[in-house]
């Protein structure tokens, strides 16, 4: 019996290990399935985009952004008081988005450009949703002080519907999303997965004020080409700082880059797609 049960301690404790072994390795493939899986899927959703001569990975097709889009639009409003009581405001602002559109690429895109003049006087903010739906608040409205500055927040958002910004984060957060998942699978620390997270959402968040960057730079083009002056930008930057009033995170926490440093990033686009300086007579 003394060797029996001593045979049997030495058959019972590898078995267990075996066990766990197995299991780890079925996680482990699970695990590497799922992430091979967001991978190929955010690879082969690559296409080009004509305005911003880009390839892109997006989550998409156009007519799924612009249905999307036009599904937000009341929800939106709601949101911020519905649209302003005022046509003549509308107007104005109607006027100064189609002389942007017709003089730059965004008329040769498919998307269905319409602004939207909200009657929120207290949130001061522009936005633009897939597919071409954008949206600028009244306190942001009131707040510039040249026609040109309203040209650079409208080519701006232009800039983020052209360059099909929406979509790419998407697909970027599900790309993300599934190699955390994967993460959490593979291995049996949950800090493991929790540290992947908090990765995911920075790398994500750089993202978006990439996006914010590249709107601005096309945001110039745009409102150059429409005879306005680029420099209003900038005029915008610095009221946005002043709106926030020193509430704003710090930018490596955040999805918009400060103020400042567009400012810097701004007059750089500039100087790049004007060598030889602006032309002449544009609208400030």
């Amino acid at each position: 019996m003394r060797i029996g049960n001593r045979q049997f301690g030495r058959q019972r404790f590898p078995l267990r290990n075996a066990g766990f072994r197995g299991a780890g390795k079925f996680r482990l493939i699970i695990a590497l399935v799922i992430g091979g899986f967001a991978l190929l899927s955010y690879c082969s959703s690559a296409t080009y985009n004509p305005v911003t001569g880009e390839k892109q990975y997006l989550s998409m097709t156009p007519s799924q952004e612009i249905a999307m889009g036009l599904q937000a639009v009341n929800q939106m409003a709601a949101q911020h008081g519905g649209l302003h009581p005022d046509p003549r405001l509308q107007e104005f602002l109607d006027s100064v988005c189609q002389r942007i559109i017709v003089n730059s690429q965004a008329l040769e895109t498919e998307w269905q450009f319409e602004c939207h003049l909200l009657n929120d006087p207290n949130v001061v903010n522009a936005f633009a949703l897939p597919g071409g739906q954008m949206f600028m608040t009244y306190a942001l409205f009131r707040q510039l002080e040249t026609e040109g500055q309203l040209a650079g927040v409208m080519a701006h958002e232009i800039g983020h519907v052209v360059a099909r910004h929406s979509a790419q984060r998407m697909a970027k957060a599900q790309l993300t999303q599934g190699i955390i998942q994967a993460i959490i699978m593979g291995s049996e620390n949950q800090g493991a997965g929790q540290m992947a997270g908090m990765i995911g959402n920075m790398v994500n968040m750089k993202y978006g004020r990439e996006d914010e960057l590249e709107s601005d730079s096309i945001g110039v083009k745009f409102m150059t080409d429409a005879g306005y002056d680029p420099n209003a930008l900038k005029g915008v930057m610095k009221i946005l700082k002043a709106a926030a009033n020193g509430r704003s995170a710090p930018e490596f926490f955040s999805t918009h880059p400060n103020p400042e440093n567009r400012i810097e990033k701004i007059e750089e686009a500039i100087r790049q797609q004007f060598p030889d300086g602006l032309p002449a007579g544009l609208k400030p």
